[in-house]
């Protein structure tokens, strides 16, 4: 057996601990789609604003092609290409998977790439563009151990405060049991219960109430019957008897006539021991005998 307050938080625990295994995957697919999205918007942005200051730059088209190949040069992660007009095509978005450039680390790297056709000068480019997104991993690792810091922080709080919310919510319900542990059907007295102010545990008490008081008003009840019963039953037999007995010293009594009062006078004095021997198994049936020895 277990106490109400164990087979209430076991099933919480577990129901958080679900919760919290369930939270982590969740976090990160939905971290790793806003990123992804920033880096989408982040690449347009750029890819926009490098058309847009080629297209202010006021220089002649050799001077263009000489920066555009500076910026190929020294902007990693970038490349600018002139692509004819007939070989357009759609901008697209998509990752990619390879070796960090320029780095000695071996580890293979997602890159959100976007491919956009950006017009310098009123001539097609195809401007493409990689970012690391490999930052998401740090990020989802960083909320899910700020997620399970609060997680267990949470359920700490939550049991520590519902152990302490569970002695003073159910004292009135301990107070209701204790009492019924020591009520004694013998002393013929009802239970004053604490008042409180949860409605259950009043219902509760009300019902035990009246259950308490209907069942002493018919232990009281059989008991006086029982009582009266032995005695209106007892009195007749010792008058009974009695009469018995001085008819059997009547010394004018034939034979025949004593024989037949000596069995008269068994069977009264067999009634009498069956009358006080019921007497003594009710009493013990109502359990009317306070002291009880081993024996």
């Amino acid at each position: 057996m277990k106490p109400l307050l164990s087979k209430t938080t076991r099933p919480f625990l577990v129901f958080v601990m679900m919760v919290l295994v369930i939270s982590v995957p969740v976090y990160y697919f939905v971290v790793d789609a806003i990123w992804q999205n920033e880096l989408d918007e982040h690449n347009e942005i750029v890819a926009e604003k490098t058309g847009y200051e080629f297209n202010k730059m006021d220089v002649s088209k050799e001077e263009i092609q000489r920066s555009i190949a500076l910026w190929n040069h020294i902007q990693p992660g970038t490349n600018i290409k002139k692509i004819f007009s007939n070989h357009l095509k759609k901008d697209s978005i998509f990752t990619t998977e390879k070796y960090k450039p320029f780095s000695k680390d071996t580890t293979i790297e997602r890159y959100r790439s976007l491919q956009k056709v950006i017009y310098i000068k009123n001539e097609p480019y195809l401007f493409t563009i990689e970012t690391n997104i490999e930052e998401t991993e740090g990020t989802v690792m960083i909320i899910g151990l700020i997620t399970i810091f609060f997680f267990i922080l949470i359920v700490m709080g939550l049991f520590i405060l519902n152990r302490r919310l569970s002695k003073t919510i159910w004292r009135p319900f301990r107070n209701t049991l204790d009492q019924l542990k020591n009520f004694n059907l013998n002393t013929q007295t009802n239970i004053e219960f604490e008042s409180t102010d949860t409605i259950e545990f009043e219902e509760l008490n009300g019902s035990l109430r009246k259950l308490i008081t209907h069942t002493v008003s018919v232990y009281k009840t059989q008991k006086e019957f029982t009582e009266n019963a032995s005695h209106e039953l007892q009195t007749p037999l010792a008058i009974l008897k009695n009469k018995l007995d001085l008819l059997l010293q009547d010394e004018n009594l034939t034979e025949k006539q004593y024989n037949i009062a000596e069995e008269m006078n068994k069977a009264l004095t067999r009634s009498s021991r069956i009358n006080k021997n019921l007497l003594l198994l009710a009493k013990i049936d109502n359990s009317q005998f306070d002291n009880n020895e081993s024996i």
